[in-house]
């Protein structure tokens, strides 16, 4: 007869138990004592180090963000509550918001402020537009189009100022190919394109336009390139003119990039220096001078630093603002999709 020995259950109190014993050493206690896995406390020591290490990384490239970008605006926007000018004998001391108050005031820094405005405008929206044109053009399976692509981005690589001499020889009124070609169509004697109040303005948008379509341009040549292929296959099938497809397929897989490198054209724009001092200095009769122009002017030609400080403080109050508006945009799109 064979005898069956009844199997015992592990207590509580077995050390070969899964459970903890009462002096919590057995089991899964075991994992204190080392004889099981690692346990938890070693992983926010090692997230730790993981953020040491990354702020090692980017450090080289936050000292320079600090040291010439974060500091310079910050103590530019402490000079402007001051009554800082040229000079080194002279002392300078704490105004508070005078400089402010005076600008409130100051009609001929609220036209610099409207010019910017219709400077930035005028070469924004007409440049994403012909950007655009070019980019759906260098998207199409054109031959030499590695050439065409190459030549658009010529205006990118060429400094402003060197931009700026070669529209200036462009607009000479006695020599520039611009009056030559009107005197040859028999368009009349040609005209002083950058010193006419009617016509410098105008003359510069389209100067501003030219530069600074190509990054543009390539911004949105990217975007198209990222757009499948198959949608506008399926939307042709289905019977889709051009425009429809445009609209329908096109256009919302660009809209991000559109959006985003419309605003930052519009900064830029709204910043631009080099380019309109080359070509008229913000002349003449202050027909073309931008808020940076006219804050030059006030700094490093009558002196008067804290006052210039203070009109720059005023372009960054209005750029934080454009920006903040662009992203609240972007963050209200992204919880739509």
């Amino acid at each position: 007869m064979t005898s069956v020995t009844a199997t015992k259950r592990p207590g509580p109190d077995d050390p070969h138990s899964g459970r903890d014993g009462p002096d919590g050493q057995g089991g899964r206690g075991g994992r204190a004592g080392g004889s099981g896995r690692p346990g938890r406390s070693g992983r926010p020591e090692r997230k730790a180090f993981g953020d040491r290490a990354a702020w090692f990384l980017v450090l080289p490239a936050l000292i320079p963000i600090l040291v010439l970008s974060v500091g310079p605006l910050l103590y530019g926007i402490a000079l402007a509550f001051t009554d800082a000018q040229s000079g080194r004998t002279r002392s300078t001391q704490w105004i508070g918001t005078l400089n402010f108050q005076d600008l409130l005031h100051d009609t001929l820094f609220w036209d610099s402020f409207r010019i910017g405005l219709v400077w930035a405008v005028g070469v924004t929206v007409p440049q994403f537009l012909l950007a655009l044109g070019l980019a759906l053009l260098l998207n199409q399976n054109l031959r030499m189009r590695w050439l065409a692509r190459a030549l658009a981005i010529i205006p990118w690589a060429m400094p402003e100022v060197v931009v700026g001499i070669m529209w200036r020889l462009v607009y000479n009124p006695d020599a520039g190919i611009l009056n030559e070609t009107v005197r040859d169509l028999g368009l009349g004697d040609g005209r002083d394109w950058l010193t006419g109040l009617a016509t410098a303005l105008p003359a510069v948008i389209l100067v501003g336009i030219w530069a600074g379509m190509p990054q543009t341009t390539v911004a949105l040549l990217a975007g198209l390139q990222n757009t499948p292929r198959e949608l506008h296959e399926a939307a042709a099938l289905d019977g889709a003119g051009a425009w429809r497809r445009f609209r329908t397929v096109t256009w919302p897989a660009i809209k991000p990039v559109a959006l985003a490198i419309s605003a930052l054209n519009l900064i830029w724009n709204f910043n631009s220096f080099a380019l309109v001092y080359v070509l008229t200095s913000g002349g003449p009769g202050g027909r073309t001078r931008l808020p940076m122009l006219f804050a030059y002017e006030e700094a490093f030609r009558y002196g008067q630093f804290g006052y210039a400080a203070a009109m720059g403080s005023v372009m960054v109050a209005v750029i934080s603002v454009l920006l903040a508006v662009h992203l609240v945009g972007r963050l209200r799109g992204g919880e739509a999709r």
